[in-house]
């Protein structure tokens, strides 16, 4: 935050009522410290929320959205394999996907939050390593911000992530963690100038791989 850059934080909160407003308060709120001293804590902008206890561990979250100019991640389909377990089961009563319904309780949890450039302060969690999913998902929700792991490490590419993204190459953030906390496989006798050069290293080779897709998608902010 001091190098005045946006702060998500991967906590994945899940609970209700007072616990929840409690998580919502200490992340992206204020809490109250003592007597009638309330302060923010973590004081991120936004967080990873667990949708699986319904509306009751959301509404919470979505009040500090509102009154703080902060926003949330939901999560819908997420990266790791065995997410298909549970998010791709097919609803009997409306034939669609687990993963589907989330992403139209998306669409009613961020309707109050659309800014001025048309995307909600409540996003969705979509891994790149499901893009035939993730297309599916972006025409159910083209307000909302993909918060987007799985690149690298997990498999994903720049190829896999273009499906997260709307068609004028906005409204993604893609999310790299091991390639490029370890570019160096974790070798402890490495310099620290060897290790910043190959961080800047893996950051540019990541960069170049998504905007390349991007541009040979079609893709016109570049």
């Amino acid at each position: 935050k001091k190098k005045g850059l946006i702060v998500i934080e991967d906590a994945k909160r899940n609970d209700i009522g007072n616990t929840a407003k409690a998580y919502s308060r200490g992340h992206i709120g204020s809490s109250i410290i003592e007597d009638d001293i309330e302060l923010p804590v973590f004081d991120v902008d936004a967080i990873t929320v667990n949708p699986y206890l319904g509306s009751d561990g959301i509404i919470p979250f979505l009040e500090d959205v509102k009154n703080r100019r902060k926003g949330i991640f939901i999560l819908v389909k997420t990266s790791n394999p065995s997410s298909k377990e549970l998010q791709d089961l097919v609803l009997k009563e409306k034939n669609i996907t687990l993963y589907e319904h989330i992403a139209e309780q998306v669409n009613i949890w961020g309707k109050e939050t659309i800014g001025i450039e048309g995307y909600s302060s409540v996003g969705a969690v979509v891994g790149a390593t499901y893009p035939a999913d993730a297309r599916i998902l972006r025409k159910i929700m083209p307000r909302s911000i993909f918060l987007v792991p799985g690149y690298g490490a997990q498999g994903g590419t720049g190829a896999d992530a273009v499906a997260c993204f709307n068609s004028d190459g906005l409204g993604a953030v893609i999310s790299a963690s091991r390639s490029i906390n370890y570019p160096h496989a974790r070798d402890s006798d490495i310099s620290e100038d060897k290790f910043k050069t190959l961080v800047q290293s893996a950051v540019n080779k990541m960069n170049d791989d998504i905007n390349g897709a991007l541009v040979s998608a079609g893709a016109n902010w570049l």
